[in-house]
């Protein structure tokens, strides 16, 4: 985003508003492409996406010992996060919409955690864990727009 979005992210209800401001964006969008799945124009999954492809290319920098515990284990919740993302997206069902996004928001925190490990055994610098970290936690909190949204929609259906 632009560096006015950053420097407003930790005001009440951005995220909500910057969703909103997306989903309309995407709704009235002329662009012809048909190759790019609807979860991938969202920011969080873009965001997730992002952290994730970061993380596996650093995890090729941990020692072998680490292969078949903390590596595979951030490699996995990091994934998992736009995995669910995706899913969530592309349920049909509001109930099953939130439960993918409760998901990614799991994984996400799943993830914080990881990270925080590998800076307690040294492989991580506090630098760039706690940008990994406070990216997990802007996507926490986008997550949580998408649900309040969602929800609304859900309760504006009903008679």
């Amino acid at each position: 985003g632009k560096k006015s979005d950053h420097q407003d992210i930790r005001k009440p209800g951005y995220q909500v508003i910057r969703t909103l401001k997306q989903m309309q964006e995407n709704k009235n969008s002329t662009n012809p492409e048909k190759t790019v799945a609807g979860f991938e124009k969202l920011w969080v999954w873009q965001k997730a996406h992002h952290l994730m492809q970061e993380i596996h290319q650093f995890c090729k920098t941990l020692p072998k010992t680490e292969d078949f515990k903390l590596k595979d284990q951030i490699e996995r919740c990091s994934s998992s996060v736009c995995d669910n993302i995706a899913e969530g997206h592309t349920a049909y069902y509001y109930k099953e919409k939130i439960k993918g996004f409760y998901i990614a928001r799991k994984e996400a925190g799943e993830t914080q955690n990881q990270l925080r490990k590998l800076l307690g055994k040294k492989y991580l610098s506090p630098e760039l864990s706690q940008n990994w970290v406070e990216g997990y936690e802007e996507i926490i909190r986008g997550i949580n727009g998408y649900v309040r949204y969602i929800n609304k929609k859900k309760n504006s259906k009903k008679p």
